[in-house]
């Protein structure tokens, strides 16, 4: 099955896979059971690259720390989609792309919760593969379609999703991977099929990302599996509020966006020549 998984689908192995190893730690930020089962080899392997890429033996490291933006990453948006589930009319939560995402299964969700996860074909059979025997805790409903086609939308609408109603969105390891109009059309659709009132989150890296030296190392080996970062902006806020959404956007290690583990410092933001990441939330105005 792994087989019919292309490039950018296998780095949802590689999260899981750093899931399964966070879980595995005592200081754990939080405890996926099934990201092991997952992650398979594949996601074992390719996060023996990234160990090796961001602890090099005997030098410094000088790209970020994965395994630590990973863990605080999944623990910012466990918190924030859980914030608001627990908002009575917010029934609508979709993860687009779903990837090998686990939160429909390993947390408790509020009863009047529908759950969409978006994602080609072949991921969404992978994982109801690998997770066969496991019944999700919530109203689960799965969208297998492109988010490139044409009409993606009919069929999460198809699913029960409302377009009237508030939703929450995630957009999880996904915006860097695009290229730039992509991205624009992406936020352009969401926010069509989004009420006043939605949510939306997502993590976006800036410019300096894709291209600063010290990063070359993590970067190559992302191009190395045909899945290269081809997107970041420095200006998160303005790019969401281009399409009607409100948003903040704190970097790993700011408060509310570490949790203890962040390793590295955080420069001002007016600072140049630095790679950053931003947890974007908000709000449709």
């Amino acid at each position: 099955m792994t087989a019919a998984l292309d490039a950018v689908e296998r780095t949802a192995l590689l999260t899981a896979a750093l899931r399964a190893a966070e879980t595995r730690r005592e200081d754990r930020l939080y405890e996926d059971p099934y990201a092991a089962a997952l992650a398979g080899d594949i996601g074992s392997a390719l996060l023996a690259e990234v160990r090796d890429a961001t602890f090099p033996p005997g030098e410094r490291r000088s790209v970020p720390s994965t395994p630590d933006y990973n863990a605080i990453r999944t623990r910012f948006f466990d918190d924030y989609l859980q914030e608001a589930a627990r908002d009575p009319e917010m029934t609508q939560i979709v993860l687009a792309p779903a990837g090998m995402d686990s939160r429909a299964y390993r947390l408790d969700w509020p009863g009047h919760i529908r759950w969409f996860e978006v994602d080609r074909p072949a991921v969404l059979a992978y994982k109801k593969e690998r997770l066969t025997g496991v019944e999700p805790r919530t109203d689960l409903r799965s969208v297998a379609v492109d988010l490139t086609s044409p009409d993606w939308e009919r069929d999460l609408i198809a699913a029960g999703y409302d377009p009237a109603l508030p939703s929450t969105w995630l957009l999880e390891g996904l915006l860097y991977y695009i290229p730039e109009p992509d991205t624009h059309r992406i936020l352009e659709r969401v926010a069509a099929i989004s009420a006043p009132g939605s949510r939306i989150a997502a993590d976006i890296v800036n410019s300096d990302a894709l291209t600063l030296p010290r990063m070359r190392a993590l970067l190559d080996v992302f191009a190395g599996w045909g899945c290269p970062w081809l997107f970041g902006t420095d200006e998160p806020e303005a790019l969401f509020d281009r399409y009607g959404f409100t948003v903040s956007a704190p970097q790993p290690g700011e408060p509310g966006a570490d949790f203890g583990r962040w390793p590295d410092p955080v420069p001002p933001r007016a600072k140049r020549d630095q790679r950053r990441v931003f947890f974007v939330n908000g709000r449709r105005r």
